[in-house]
Parts: C-alpha cells; sequence; structure tokens
C-alpha cells in the first residue's frame, strides 16, 4: 500500500478519530440527535481540518517552536470562523442547532492533534489526504451515531419516518441516549477490529 493510501486510509479505519482513538467527545455527544446534524458537524470539521493541515505543513519551517501552538490555534481559528459564517449565511437552519459547537472546532482535539501530529511534520500533499482522511472518518462516524440515535429515538433517519414515532425511545435523542448509542458502536467496532487481526 502507498504512503499516500495509507496516510487517508488510517483515518477512516485503523486510526477513527471517534471510534478508535476516542477524540473530540463534546461534538460527537453533543451534535448528533440526528444523522444530518452529525453529517453536518462532520463536514465542518473535515473542512476545518484539511484547509488548516495543508496551511500548517506550508508554514511549519517558517513558524518559532516557541509560538507553535498558537501559531497552529490562529490558523485553524480562521478556518473555523471561515465555516461558521457561511453556515450562517447558507444553511441557518444547520447553523441554528449547531451554532454553539461550530467555534469548538478550535479546540478540537482532533484538529489540533493532526496538526501537531502530523500536518508539521509531513508534506503539503501528505497532510491533505491526512485531514481528508482523518476528516471522513469523522464524519462517518458522526453521521453513523446520528443515524442510529434518529432511528430509535424517533423512528426517522435524515428525517424521513421509517417506522411510527410512537414505537421510538426518546432517550435516544436525550443526552443518556448519545452514551448508551455510543458505548454499543465502539463496542461492534472494537469486535470486528478484533476479527481482523
Amino acid at each position: 500500500m502507498s504512503n499516500a493510501l495509507k496516510t487517508f486510509t488510517n483515518g477512516l479505519l485503523k486510526e477513527n478519530p471517534t471510534f478508535v482513538l476516542v477524540l473530540g467527545m463534546c461534538p460527537t455527544l453533543a451534535t448528533t440527535t440526528s444523522a444530518m446534524n452529525g453529517m453536518s458537524m462532520g463536514l465542518a470539521t473535515m473542512f476545518v481540518l484539511v484547509c488548516s493541515n495543508v496551511v500548517i505543513s506550508m508554514l511549519k519551517n517558517l513558524i518559532p517552536d516557541k509560538v507553535r501552538i498558537p501559531a497552529f490555534i490562529v490558523v485553524i481559528a480562521s478556518f473555523v470562523t471561515l465555516v461558521q459564517l457561511a453556515m450562517q449565511a447558507y444553511v441557518p437552519a444547520i447553523y441554528d442547532v449547531l451554532g454553539l459547537f461550530i467555534p469548538l472546532i478550535v479546540v478540537n482535539c482532533i484538529v489540533l492533534g493532526r496538526a501537531e501530529a502530523f500536518a508539521a511534520k509531513n508534506t503539503v500533499g501528505l497532510s491533505a489526504l491526512d485531514g481528508l482522511g482523518m476528516g471522513l472518518g469523522f464524519t462517518l462516524a458522526l453521521t453513523l451515531l446520528g443515524a442510529v440515535r434518529e432511528l430509535l429515538g424517533s423512528g426517522a433517519i435524515f428525517g424521513f419516518q421509517v417506522y411510527d414515532a410512537g414505537y421510538a425511545s426518546l432517550i435516544f435523542v436525550l443526552a443518556p441516549g448519545a452514551f448508551i448509542a455510543l458505548a454499543y458502536l465502539l463496542a461492534i467496532v472494537n469486535k470486528l477490529q478484533k476479527k481482523d487481526k
């Protein structure tokens, strides 16, 4: 497997931020009340990951070690602001739901961790692929968790009613349901990974 392909697929499977590394739990648990919310948060984070990885990789030799982390945060915050303003302008309904959590992408340990661990040490191309792979892995995890919670909590997926909402269990769209659904999904992923070894 080529280095580029390995870098891209790491975030999807082997080092999935949510199901393997268990990072970024605040947006994971808070924004996944529906599949659409989870997917939207994942895509916003993926955009920030890719763009900040590219810029940090380009500037890595120009940033002094003493101000490395503050410089990374400024780069990340710039892209988060861009995402926040774009969502507010073009998808206000989603922004109304996620608005509080969009600025928290700045301090999301996935974004800062990838900037520090990968983008600051690798080429621009590999850093972009790493951001894309990690972002897609995060998006898939949030979308899956949101879909499970929405299906069990309201009988729908992406707003399409699958079964009568009267049979749904409201706890899954509330905070405790996030922990329950995530725990089961983590257990399933761990079981599947042990079978592959």
